[in-house]
């Protein structure tokens, strides 16, 4: 089993689920020695976290740490980096783009589920509570199992 001593949550720009992602992840397990970042595939410029999003995590009492949008690169990526996506499409996009990520899943494949998370981008409040309250589901799933095969492997 490998640990990984960094987590990357990516989404299209940076912008929405990956941020929202990362600041619940961040929140949750403060505690952890995983670097956790978060990153975009399309990100042309650094762009502001989406104001909609900010609001979701604000109302939560989240920090974003005025989060400004950055693409993937290489250098995000080593042979101990988990990269968890939000669409099978971005999964795809980078095992094309990165060889050298071994580690990628979608956040729901990861934490067993099927399917992907839908972007609120354009939509209401409503979508990015909506949003918010699965990536919570997801990355609490995440945290589970990441601690799980961290303790079976100290049994080991």
């Amino acid at each position: 089993m490998i640990k990984y001593n960094r987590l990357v949550f990516v989404c299209t720009g940076n912008t929405c689920r990956s941020p929202m992602a990362e600041a619940i992840y961040k929140n949750l397990n403060q505690e952890g020695d995983i670097k956790v970042y978060s990153r975009g595939l399309v990100v042309l410029f650094g762009e502001p976290i989406n104001p909609k999003a900010e609001t979701i995590l604000i109302k939560h009492s989240l920090d974003h740490n005025n989060h400004i949008s950055k693409g993937l690169k290489e250098s995000d990526i080593d042979e101990n980096t988990l990269i968890l996506t939000m669409t099978a499409d971005h999964k795809r996009n980078i095992m094309e783009r990165h060889p050298n990520a071994k580690a990628v899943y979608t956040i729901k494949e990861y934490a067993g589920e099927n399917g992907d998370v839908i972007d609120p981008y354009g939509g209401t409040l409503i979508d990015y509570e909506e949003c918010y309250i699965e990536l919570a589901r997801l990355v609490k799933k995440t945290i589970y199992k990441l601690s799980e095969d961290y303790e079976e492997e100290d049994l080991l």
